[in-house]
């Protein structure tokens, strides 16, 4: 009783220390973050592709078939060719991924970039305003005069 006990309060602290709670709302948020990236690269960079390159271009519907099965007469459609066995080399919706990641690898560097950016100057400007010296209590100036005083 007393090890799963031990066991219970080893994990309570495991789970809730504050390195744990970092990374589990990070992971909530990158995410949401690759739902975004999803978004922008689907509902607005591929119908840009698709303006400029004066057709219809969906990269996720692009596939070669590699073998079809014995008898298919089907629709040679992506869900119905894998619906139906056939093996499907699905290069478009690869396409569409990579480019997902790389837009997201670009957000993320320039976050990075900025937030490292306005670090340094924070720094930058903690350096450059040396800390004032605080003027010494009344009774401890009071004191060096007298001293001065008893000099002279």
């Amino acid at each position: 009783m007393s090890k799963a006990r031990g066991f219970l309060q080893e994990f309570q602290e495991f789970a809730v220390r504050g390195n744990m709670i970092d990374l589990a709302v990070g992971v909530i948020i990158g995410a949401a973050f690759g739902k975004i990236i999803d978004s922008l690269v689907k509902d607005i960079i591929m119908p840009i592709i698709s303006f400029i390159l004066g057709g219809e271009v969906d990269f996720t519907n692009q596939f070669w078939v590699l073998r079809l099965p014995e008898g298919y007469t089907g629709p040679e459609t992506y869900d119905a060719l894998t619906k139906a066995g056939a093996v499907v080399l699905s290069w478009g919706n690869f396409l569409t991924i990579f480019i997902n990641f790389i837009l997201l690898a670009f957000v993320v560097f320039c976050l990075v970039k900025a937030v490292n950016t306005a670090r340094d100057k924070v720094l930058r400007r903690e350096q450059a305003e040396p800390a004032a010296a605080a003027p010494p209590p009344e009774d401890v100036a009071l004191l060096r005069e007298i001293r001065d005083l008893l000099k002279k």
